[in-house]
Protein backbone atom coordinates (compact mmCIF):
# COMPACT_ATOMS: atom_id res chain seq x y z
CA UNK A 1 0.00 0.00 0.00
CA UNK A 2 0.88 3.25 -1.01
CA UNK A 3 2.06 5.80 1.46
CA UNK A 4 -1.28 8.66 1.81
CA UNK A 5 -0.77 11.73 0.31
CA UNK A 6 0.08 15.29 1.80
CA UNK A 7 -2.84 17.23 3.55
CA UNK A 8 -3.06 20.80 1.96
CA UNK A 9 -4.55 23.51 4.09
CA UNK A 10 -5.41 26.59 1.27
CA UNK A 11 -6.75 29.94 2.25
CA UNK A 12 -5.91 33.12 -0.44
CA UNK A 13 -2.23 34.02 -0.59
CA UNK A 14 -0.70 31.78 1.59
CA UNK A 15 0.24 33.99 3.84
CA UNK A 16 -2.06 34.36 6.82
CA UNK A 17 -4.42 31.54 7.51
CA UNK A 18 -3.28 28.34 5.85
CA UNK A 19 0.75 28.43 7.32
CA UNK A 20 -1.07 28.88 10.24
CA UNK A 21 -3.19 26.03 9.82
CA UNK A 22 -0.56 23.93 8.67
CA UNK A 23 2.04 24.86 11.72
CA UNK A 24 -1.05 23.55 13.89
CA UNK A 25 -1.80 20.90 12.77
CA UNK A 26 1.54 19.65 11.93
CA UNK A 27 2.01 20.23 15.54
CA UNK A 28 -1.13 18.07 16.63
CA UNK A 29 0.28 14.81 14.38
CA UNK A 30 3.67 15.05 15.90
CA UNK A 31 1.90 13.89 19.26
CA UNK A 32 -0.36 11.16 17.57
CA UNK A 33 0.93 7.39 17.11
CA UNK A 34 1.79 6.06 13.74
CA UNK A 35 0.05 6.46 11.18
CA UNK A 36 -1.15 9.57 11.98
CA UNK A 37 1.92 11.28 12.88
CA UNK A 38 3.77 10.79 9.68
CA UNK A 39 1.72 12.35 7.72
CA UNK A 40 2.75 15.64 5.89
CA UNK A 41 0.71 18.50 6.42
CA UNK A 42 1.58 21.52 3.45
CA UNK A 43 -0.52 24.52 2.78
CA UNK A 44 -1.26 26.86 -0.50
CA UNK A 45 -3.03 29.66 -2.04
CA UNK A 46 -5.22 29.79 -4.62
CA UNK A 47 -4.15 33.21 -5.66
CA UNK A 48 -0.67 32.87 -4.43
CA UNK A 49 2.47 33.92 -5.38
CA UNK A 50 5.34 31.73 -5.12
CA UNK A 51 7.91 32.33 -1.96
CA UNK A 52 6.26 35.07 -0.14
CA UNK A 53 7.01 34.93 3.23
CA UNK A 54 4.35 34.35 6.21
CA UNK A 55 2.71 37.56 7.68
CA UNK A 56 4.23 38.65 10.73
CA UNK A 57 1.31 38.42 13.08
CA UNK A 58 0.84 35.01 11.55
CA UNK A 59 4.13 33.74 12.60
CA UNK A 60 3.67 35.81 16.13
CA UNK A 61 0.45 34.58 16.63
CA UNK A 62 1.86 31.09 16.38
CA UNK A 63 5.09 31.45 17.99
CA UNK A 64 2.85 32.60 21.21
CA UNK A 65 1.96 28.98 21.40
CA UNK A 66 5.33 27.58 20.62
CA UNK A 67 5.34 26.67 16.86
CA UNK A 68 7.61 28.26 14.33
CA UNK A 69 6.36 29.32 10.87
CA UNK A 70 8.63 31.96 10.15
CA UNK A 71 10.55 30.16 7.34
CA UNK A 72 7.34 29.17 5.36
CA UNK A 73 7.44 30.37 1.71
CA UNK A 74 3.93 30.74 -0.14
CA UNK A 75 2.91 28.08 -3.07
CA UNK A 76 0.44 28.49 -5.35
CA UNK A 77 -2.48 25.93 -5.32
CA UNK A 78 -1.90 23.68 -8.69
CA UNK A 79 -3.90 20.66 -9.89
CA UNK A 80 -0.96 17.90 -9.55
CA UNK A 81 -1.33 19.02 -5.28
CA UNK A 82 -4.21 18.41 -5.45
CA UNK A 83 -4.21 14.90 -6.76
CA UNK A 84 -1.05 14.08 -4.48
CA UNK A 85 -3.38 15.20 -1.31
CA UNK A 86 -4.67 12.90 0.99
CA UNK A 87 -7.29 15.54 1.59
CA UNK A 88 -7.66 19.54 1.30
CA UNK A 89 -8.99 21.66 4.12
CA UNK A 90 -9.79 25.34 3.08
CA UNK A 91 -10.44 28.44 5.02
CA UNK A 92 -13.91 29.66 3.55
CA UNK A 93 -16.97 28.12 1.33
CA UNK A 94 -15.10 30.07 -1.92
CA UNK A 95 -12.06 28.54 -1.75
CA UNK A 96 -13.94 25.29 -1.68
CA UNK A 97 -15.68 26.70 -4.79
CA UNK A 98 -12.90 27.88 -6.67
CA UNK A 99 -11.15 24.06 -6.56
CA UNK A 100 -14.65 22.66 -7.67
CA UNK A 101 -14.68 25.36 -10.23
CA UNK A 102 -11.02 24.80 -11.34
CA UNK A 103 -9.88 21.69 -10.75
CA UNK A 104 -10.40 18.33 -13.31
CA UNK A 105 -10.75 15.96 -10.92
CA UNK A 106 -12.08 17.77 -7.62
CA UNK A 107 -10.21 15.86 -4.96
CA UNK A 108 -12.70 13.58 -3.43
CA UNK A 109 -11.90 14.64 0.10
CA UNK A 110 -12.27 18.84 -0.01
CA UNK A 111 -13.33 20.74 3.49
CA UNK A 112 -13.75 23.56 5.32
CA UNK A 113 -11.05 23.60 8.26
CA UNK A 114 -14.04 23.78 10.67
CA UNK A 115 -16.23 21.56 8.74
CA UNK A 116 -15.92 19.06 11.65
CA UNK A 117 -16.14 21.41 14.78
CA UNK A 118 -19.36 19.52 16.75
CA UNK A 119 -22.08 22.43 16.87
CA UNK A 120 -19.80 25.29 15.04
CA UNK A 121 -22.00 28.77 14.57
CA UNK A 122 -19.96 29.49 11.98
CA UNK A 123 -17.68 26.87 9.20
CA UNK A 124 -15.48 29.71 7.95
CA UNK A 125 -12.34 31.51 8.62
CA UNK A 126 -12.48 34.82 8.15
CA UNK A 127 -9.12 36.28 6.36
CA UNK A 128 -7.03 38.39 9.08
CA UNK A 129 -4.32 40.26 6.11
CA UNK A 130 -3.99 44.03 7.34
CA UNK A 131 -5.23 43.44 11.04
CA UNK A 132 -4.43 43.46 14.34
CA UNK A 133 -2.39 40.96 16.18
CA UNK A 134 -5.59 40.13 18.50
CA UNK A 135 -7.77 38.94 15.09
CA UNK A 136 -4.61 36.87 14.33
CA UNK A 137 -4.68 35.36 17.60
CA UNK A 138 -8.50 34.43 17.52
CA UNK A 139 -8.04 33.28 13.25
CA UNK A 140 -5.57 30.98 15.31
CA UNK A 141 -7.93 29.97 18.32
CA UNK A 142 -10.89 29.36 15.55
CA UNK A 143 -8.16 26.47 13.79
CA UNK A 144 -6.74 25.34 17.48
CA UNK A 145 -10.85 24.74 18.21
CA UNK A 146 -10.91 22.57 14.83
CA UNK A 147 -7.81 20.49 15.23
CA UNK A 148 -9.05 17.55 17.20
CA UNK A 149 -12.29 17.16 15.04
CA UNK A 150 -9.98 17.05 12.16
CA UNK A 151 -7.64 14.64 14.04
CA UNK A 152 -10.64 12.26 14.74
CA UNK A 153 -11.75 12.64 10.77
CA UNK A 154 -8.08 11.82 9.52
CA UNK A 155 -8.09 8.37 11.66
CA UNK A 156 -11.12 7.74 9.41
CA UNK A 157 -8.91 8.58 5.95
CA UNK A 158 -5.72 6.70 7.06
CA UNK A 159 -5.10 2.84 7.55
CA UNK A 160 -4.27 1.42 10.82
CA UNK A 161 -0.31 1.09 11.42
CA UNK A 162 0.77 -2.61 10.46
CA UNK A 163 -2.06 -3.25 8.04
CA UNK A 164 -1.17 -3.32 4.13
Amino acid sequence: MREPGPIIIVCTANICRSPMGQGLLAHALAGQPAPLKNLKVISAGVAARTGELASEHSVFALKRVGIDIAGHRSTPLTQQLLDQALCVLVMTDSHKAMIEVQAAPVPKYLHLFREFVPKATHKEISDPYGSSLKVYEACRDEMVEAIPSILAYLKTLVPKAGTK
